[in-house]
């Protein structure tokens, strides 16, 4: 597929590269079809945002009031769970790991009836994909008060990694050490969302105190050339999302995004969507923006392509 994928990305062909096998890492459940799913099911027109947002109370609030306004409720959640299953196999993604919160799993009453309920989803939408569900905490959690919990969830097997997504400074990450030390104990992978509004400092803490393998968005480990020497000698994976990082202005735009640094310093890198029910973009046009922008050459690009497909192997 090297050869297509290359050949796709300067033809400036999207859709070629809908017909490639991609991953998409970091993905939030709910927030991971297309605008124009969710608008047919509603018989309404959805538009992206037209602005880069101030912040995520901001992004937030854009969501509830043009995304969730549509799709209330149960039924529309679960519909936005269809939908991002369907974008999977629209845009050949064939590994997807995707994130759902505690609060995800007691609106349908039970971790049995959840499970059942998304790998039906899974199964229906998307059987050709590859499907790594992930338990996302939120940074204000406390920590010692869902201790217990995330035992239990985890004691299924269905969540094959964790995270700590929100606000980054919530509270230390330090506190959800006894937490990851869980998660370690089940075998799950070991992700957390860190340098995205934060420093390269907060990135290497997050990696040693928690002992991470990989970083959703990580960018800013990119000011930092020891830690990026650091991290790429210890192959910790970094889940880059380009337009999610635009639009919330911690890049000035494609074409000076991190993530060339961060390559060019060797440490490992994949492209993501985050939120495609808010950015827009889909893994195909997230490789086509940064070709596009100049950033990143197609044969870069597909290295980058080949290390997502394998992060799992």
């Amino acid at each position: 597929m090297k050869d297509a994928f290359i050949q796709a990305l300067t033809l400036d062909s999207l859709a070629e590269l809908q017909h490639i096998p991609k991953s998409d890492l970091h993905n939030h459940a709910g927030r991971g079809g297309s605008m124009s799913y969710i608008g047919q099911w509603a018989g309404t027109s959805i538009h992206p945002p037209i602005q880069p947002f101030e912040d995520l109370s901001e992004m937030q609030q854009w969501f509830e009031e043009n995304i969730k306004v549509h799709c209330q409720g149960l039924q529309g959640y679960l519909k936005r769970i269809e939908a991002s299953f369907a974008q999977a196999h629209q845009d050949q993604v064939t590994v997807l790991s995707m994130s759902f919160g505690m609060g995800e799993v007691d609106s349908l009453g039970s971790m049995e009836h959840f499970m059942t309920t998304i790998n039906d989803l899974h199964q229906r939408f998307a059987p050709r994909t590859k499907f790594y569900p992930e338990l996302a905490l939120d940074r204000a959690d406390q920590p010692e008060a869902i201790l217990n919990r995330v035992e239990e969830l985890f004691s299924y097997g269905w969540f094959t990694s964790i995270d700590i997504c929100n606000n980054e400074l919530a509270q230390p990450i330090t506190a959800f050490k006894p937490v990851y030390r869980c998660a370690q104990s089940c075998g799950v992978k070991l992700r957390a969302h860190v340098g995205e509004f934060g420093s390269a400092d907060d990135v290497m803490e997050a990696v040693e105190e928690l002992e991470l393998q990989e970083v959703h968005h990580g960018i800013a480990a990119a000011e930092s050339p020891q830690i990026m020497k650091w991290l790429a000698n210890h192959l910790i994976t970094l889940h880059v999302c380009p337009t999610s990082n635009v639009m919330l202005k911690v890049a000035d735009s494609y074409d000076k995004h991190p993530i060339r640094t961060l390559f060019d310093h060797g440490v490992p890198v994949t492209i993501n969507t985050d939120d495609l029910l808010i950015f827009n973009q889909s893994v195909s046009e997230e490789y086509l923006n940064l070709y596009r922008s100049g950033l990143m050459t197609p044969e870069e690009l597909n290295l980058i392509r080949e290390h997502g497909l394998n992060n799992y192997n």
